[in-house]
């Protein structure tokens, strides 16, 4: 006997294959990552940290789509590997492996290693590159819930919090 298996019923999709743990606390990592870069005042510590989030969300992706390999094989990036196994982030693992120098540069404390706009690109840049793994990977990070109660209006303005037009009714 085999291992029982969830079968969709009749006009389902069938179910995504759970993230292997190790992928999904990778990209935890990389969110929190994110998050603390966001908060860096230090343009080279904001740089980075959020170069870091995205080599954890990098590896998120390595984690869930290979196997460990047996044997002395010479390491290699994990931005080439990126590119290997997930030949449609190979364009951001072009990108962020560019910026490994840079990341390198900015941890040593070199005082024009980065500017203030290249950490703040990065920090946008590492956010839009979650965004792409957690949809290649299938991972669903839940949206806070909606409040239970309504939300309040605006008055004389142009619009309420809802986006629906100041004097609309829903």
């Amino acid at each position: 006997m085999g291992a029982a298996r969830a079968v969709p019923a009749v006009g389902q999709l069938p179910l995504s294959p759970a993230l292997p743990a190790a992928a999904a606390q990778l990209l935890d990592q990389a969110h929190r990552g994110l998050d603390a870069a966001t908060g860096c005042a230090d343009a080279r510590e904001r740089y980075a940290t959020a170069h870091l989030g995205a080599l954890r969300a990098a590896a998120a992706v390595l984690a869930a789509r290979t196997r460990p390999e047996n044997g002395s094989r010479r390491p290699r990036s994990a931005w080439v590997l990126l590119g290997q196994v997930a030949p449609e982030l190979g364009e951001w693992a072009t990108f962020f492996a560019a910026g490994a120098a840079k990341r390198a540069a900015a941890e040593a404390g070199l005082s024009r290693a980065v500017t203030e706009r290249e950490a703040d690109d990065l920090v946008r840049d590492v956010g839009a590159f979650l965004a792409v793994v957690e949809g290649c990977l299938g991972a669903h990070i839940p949206e806070p819930p909606e409040p239970a109660f309504p939300r309040p209006r605006v008055v004389g303005g142009t619009g309420s919090r809802s986006g629906a037009p100041a004097g609309s009714r829903r």
